[in-house]
């Protein structure tokens, strides 16, 4: 604190150092000054420097962050790098780990002295608030949170519309039940940490456990961070016998119950 105080009078916010050391003595803030970068306009009166030191008051815009939906871990440590500088994309990775698919895709605004782990607990405790209202049918579904976070990051990647996203889901579902592969592309991009989707022969043998055409089952985690709407969409899947479908060229899909229906689909919308 001493060094705080005499900081500040170097920099004409205050006169007396003693005297803001004293009141924040006085007042039991003296050993719990909250750290970070302040913004100072004018000099200001010793007691509503020590207001300001005490609740962290910075006097600086906060940062606006914006994780769209379907953001991975990796692509929200980048942007948090370039938003503040004072946090590395390592550093978030680090506090992140373990967090895939529950960091909730929103607009943030953060104190420019604000670290990773408490961008983190933010993000997760949106996701708690968002997942609210619908843990109960959650609870009585036959599919654990894990598991339907994780479907909800399939669809988020795999459907362009609410109505897609929902048909996919029961889709997804359904092969499920069925043991059969869900043979997605979209992990694709996860495990090669890239935005492309579309796998070559090579990449569809890859061994990873996120494979989904080489692992039967969900992949072991979530494979980004979905949006509100996919996640009702995992929760509560639109109903059908379908077990196939794809996107032609123009981005309509098409369904199908058996393979050889989603084989005359492949042929009359696919070049």
């Amino acid at each position: 604190m001493p060094t705080i105080a005499g900081e500040l009078a170097d920099a004409h916010v205050i006169k007396h150092p003693s005297l803001l050391r004293a009141v924040l003595r006085l007042s039991g803030k003296g050993d719990s000054v909250q750290t970070g970068i302040y913004k100072f306009d004018m000099p200001e009166n010793v007691f509503s420097v020590a207001y300001r030191l005490a609740t962290g008051t910075s006097g600086l815009p906060p940062v606006r962050i914006t994780f769209v939906e379907g953001v991975t871990v990796r692509e929200a440590a980048a942007r948090v790098a370039s938003a503040l500088p004072d946090i590395t994309a390592e550093d978030f990775l680090s506090a992140a780990e373990g967090q895939e698919g529950y960091l909730f895709p929103d607009t943030y605004f953060f104190s420019s002295s604000v670290d990773a782990d408490t961008i983190i607990a933010t993000m997760r405790a949106n996701f708690t608030a968002k997942m609210a209202p619908l843990m109960d049918d959650v609870s009585v579904s036959s599919h654990p949170l894990a598991d339907i976070v994780t479907m909800a990051s399939l669809v988020e990647k795999e459907g362009r519309s609410s109505e897609v996203r929902h048909m996919v889901a029961g889709i997804l579902w359904n092969r499920l039940e069925r043991g059969m592969p869900l043979q997605v592309d979209v992990v694709f991009g996860y495990i090669f940490n890239r935005t492309t989707y579309s796998p070559s022969l090579a990449d569809l043998k890859v061994d990873s456990p996120y494979n989904t055409y080489t692992h039967k089952g969900l992949p072991p985690g979530p494979i980004d961070n979905p949006g509100l709407d996919s996640l009702e969409a995992a929760v509560h899947p639109t109903k059908t016998s379908y077990l196939f479908y794809l996107t032609d060229k123009n981005g309509a899909m098409h369904y199908a119950t058996t393979y050889a229906g989603h084989q005359a689909n492949q042929r009359k919308y696919l070049p």
